[in-house]
């Protein structure tokens, strides 16, 4: 079953829905010769008769009255559906745009959002068995998407889905999807899922394993000012998960919810021994007074890409001997990290970003740090004009 079904007949109708009273303060319910018994318990609930029609002419999206004892549910044919979903488009304001789409379920591109669906059945939808990835556009080059495209690999083993094709067509398609979309700067965004089939549990019924892709132009403005963080009261996902790029985000949303509720842009967080771990969707590091860039190890927390990247390339800090004299990975405590001389947050879309107050604490001098912004301009540098083993053109 699919989010576009098969259209429907002109004639065809939903039987009725009748609500009935009765002395003992419950009502039958019947649809589809299927009857419920609901208690009413001495509530006193207002009574509505539903009607379900079929209507072509009708321009509004459908809308609940409750001041109303007839409510009109529009029977839709599968054009109507999909040029309703591009009239909600077409009404959205965003500043991020969707300007070409790949589905194994259709195999092919689309540059129309309002064909950029993806089936209901679908066990990455309604069970979360999926998993995903996310590489730059810069200057009409993918960067790092053979990092990026290792990295969802590895995690599509370790959440137990087949790939659908071989690593080289994956990346093809990657590839064309971009050059499809005509975007020279944005981002493009991936799936594996566990395949469509069925509602069950368990994968068994899924035909094969689907992937998805997406490319983003984000209107955005870019900003690298400092921002605060606090410590997140959301437990953070056991290493299984946490160093799995899976779609179960449920816990970093309401990470990212919680710092936004106490002004602040990220929180931080520990794991299960108190060291600290990562933010919701980047990695974290730190300035020691002693010139020392500091990062938690990816033992127990996702292996950021761009965070490998800004270890490699903080190399040529260590070489100059002013802003940096080493590199180490290793566990951070909180108080080191609030003693620092500098806070960053490093991921795919902050780059590099100054963390200038972590909870109650002050960060360094609470402006932004010198050896950030020497690590920002160098993946910007990177991006722009880095080694083909980190930039991929674009045959547009």
């Amino acid at each position: 079953m699919a989010s576009l079904s098969t259209p429907i007949s002109q004639n065809q109708r939903l039987p009725p829905t009748k609500l009935s009273d009765h002395d003992d303060g419950s009502c039958i319910f019947s649809h589809f010769s299927q009857k419920v018994l609901f208690s009413g318990h001495g509530l006193q609930l207002p009574l509505r008769k539903t009607r379900i029609v079929r209507s072509s002419n009708q321009a509004q999206p459908f809308v609940v009255d409750s001041s109303t004892q007839t409510t009109d549910v529009p029977l839709l044919s599968c054009l109507e559906a999909i040029e309703r979903m591009r009239s909600n488009r077409a009404n959205q304001t965003s500043k991020q745009r969707y300007l070409a789409m790949y589905s194994s379920i259709f195999g092919g591109i689309t540059t129309d959002p309002a064909a950029m669906v993806i089936p209901m059945d679908d066990h990455m939808v309604h069970r979360g068995h999926g998993v995903f990835d996310t590489a730059a556009i810069m200057d009409g080059h993918l960067y790092e998407l053979d990092q990026h495209l290792d990295r969802i690999i590895k995690s599509a083993s370790m959440a137990k889905i087949k790939l659908p094709y071989h690593r080289q067509s994956l990346r093809r398609i990657l590839v064309q999807t971009v050059s499809a979309s005509k975007c020279r700067k944005g981002s493009l965004r991936y799936w594996l899922s566990a395949g469509v089939g069925d509602f069950q549990l368990s994968p068994s019924g899924c035909h094969q394993s689907a992937f998805y892709a997406i490319v983003i132009q984000d209107e955005s403005p870019f900003v690298s000012k400092g921002v605060k963080a606090v410590t997140s009261s959301i437990p953070i996902k056991p290493p299984q998960f946490a160093t799995m790029k899976s779609v179960n985000y449920l816990p970093n949303v309401l990470s990212k919810m919680e710092a936004e509720e106490n002004d602040a842009y990220v929180a931080i967080w520990l794991d299960g021994d108190g060291f600290i771990a990562e933010g919701p969707n980047m990695n974290v590091a730190f300035v020691t007074k002693e010139k020392e860039l500091l990062m938690p190890q990816f033992d127990k927390i996702l292996s950021g890409c761009t965070a490998k990247r800004v270890l490699t390339l903080a190399e040529a800090l260590v070489g100059e001997g002013k802003l940096l004299r080493a590199i180490r990975q290793g566990n951070v405590t909180v108080e080191e990290g609030k003693k620092a001389e500098e806070m960053m947050l490093i991921g795919s879309g902050v780059l590099v970003r100054s963390v200038v107050q972590w909870d109650e604490q002050v960060i360094g001098n609470g402006n932004e740090g010198p050896v950030t912004q020497a690590l920002l301009d160098l993946i910007l540098e990177d991006m722009k004009s880095g080694p083909p083993t980190v930039r991929v053109p674009v045959p547009y």
